[in-house]
């Protein structure tokens, strides 16, 4: 890049960067993980000591029916036991067999079996407590989850996956938590393929209402080859841009690689989930860690005006998940992501526009 060129993109950095926070939560009301409003309560009962809330809760969900909050409540719950015991313990001494208590165990002792260096010897002694979950109540696909899971650390064969999976969609043939389970069982990263992945995300968001979360599986399979890889490449992308960095910090290629997904398909399930983002209401608590993987995927893509466009409707939601996965301080790289995305649109637009302000059409 030539000097002037150099000077000319700051300049614009300089000019147009400031107009484009509009919209934006501000840097301080960004929280990190933040349960949603029904979830918060229990979780703050919990912190208390007590442990009704969160059991009528769960209770509620799965008298109900209501399989999808059912699953990231007991996963939330799970998370927090961990951290706070007391509650729990409390809980399982007053009603043992109750089926939200043994589907809480056993989630909890799967989190926690698979933070251990001898993960799959853990996991396997978990797999009573998961059994025990299922028989709570048959008709729940949570324990299915939970076992799609456990399947993958324990190192499982594809046959005995297969069966879990049967049981799983045979209770909810939508359930999104199972199908985020399979995915992961199935992608390069652990028992499958990109393509493999690709082909289940595909199929399964073709069967789905427009408004299920399962529409945003494939862009999940792009997140997970966009990651899980080091010779996953972004074939077709903008000429003269050879060995620039996005403010991922991820190189871009222009050349495709054996094995690489083709730029279509990316662009495709980031398209779907685009679709997906906009069932929802902006600020939305549900569909927040959707919305985080899309601009992750967006921005290694380089839609840089796509990428802003789901920024200002997530609202203050950030979430762990995914930029947890290249860096130990997902906030501070969530909020550095925002700062890099305004920057990239502010130097690709005109130095000058009608009255000094930036138009969707200027970049």
């Amino acid at each position: 890049m030539s000097p002037l060129h150099a000077l000319i993109r700051t300049l614009r950095m300089i000019r147009h960067t400031p107009q484009l926070a509009v919209g934006l939560t501000p840097d301080d009301e960004i929280l990190l993980d933040a349960p949603d409003s029904r979830t918060a309560p229990a979780l703050v009962a919990a912190g208390r000591g007590e442990y009704e809330p969160a059991a009528k809760l769960l209770a509620t969900t799965r008298e109900h029916a209501e399989w999808e909050a059912r699953d990231r409540c007991t996963a939330l719950l799970a998370a927090f036991a961990r951290l706070r015991p007391e509650w729990f313990e409390l809980w399982q001494e007053a009603s043992p067999h109750d089926p939200d208590v043994l589907l809480v165990k056993a989630e909890l002792a799967v989190q926690r079996g698979w933070e251990s260096p001898a993960r799959a010897e853990l996991l396997r002694e978990v797999t009573p407590l998961i059994a025990a979950a299922a028989d709570g109540d048959r008709r729940d696909p949570v324990p299915w989850r939970v076992a799609l899971d456990h399947a993958r650390g324990t190192n499982a064969p594809h046959t005995a996956f297969e069966l879990l999976w049967e049981q799983a969609v045979r209770r909810a043939s939508h359930h999104y938590g199972c199908h985020v389970a399979a995915l992961r069982y199935l992608s390069a990263a652990w028992y499958g393929s990109h393509r493999e992945c690709f082909d289940f995300a595909e199929r399964a968001a073709d069967d789905t209402p427009a408004d299920s979360l399962v529409q945003a599986l494939p862009v999940r399979a792009a997140l997970a080859y966009l990651t899980e890889d080091a010779s996953s490449t972004l074939p077709d992308t903008a000429p003269g841009q050879v060995g620039a960095v996005s403010p991922l910090g991820a190189e871009r290629s222009t050349t495709a690689e054996p094995g690489s997904v083709e730029r279509p398909r990316l662009d495709a399930a980031a398209d779907r989930a685009i679709r997906l983002s906009g069932q929802y209401a902006a600020a939305d608590a549900w569909p927040a860690q959707v919305r985080n993987i899309l601009v992750y995927v967006l921005v290694r893509l380089e839609r840089w005006d796509d990428a802003l466009a789901q920024l200002r409707v997530l609202g203050p939601h950030a979430t762990s998940f995914p930029w947890d996965r290249i860096s130990d301080d997902p906030l501070a790289q969530f909020l550095e992501l925002r700062d890099g995305i305004r920057l990239e649109i502010a130097a690709r637009a005109p130095l000058w526009s009608p009255r000094g302000r930036l138009r969707p059409k200027d970049h």
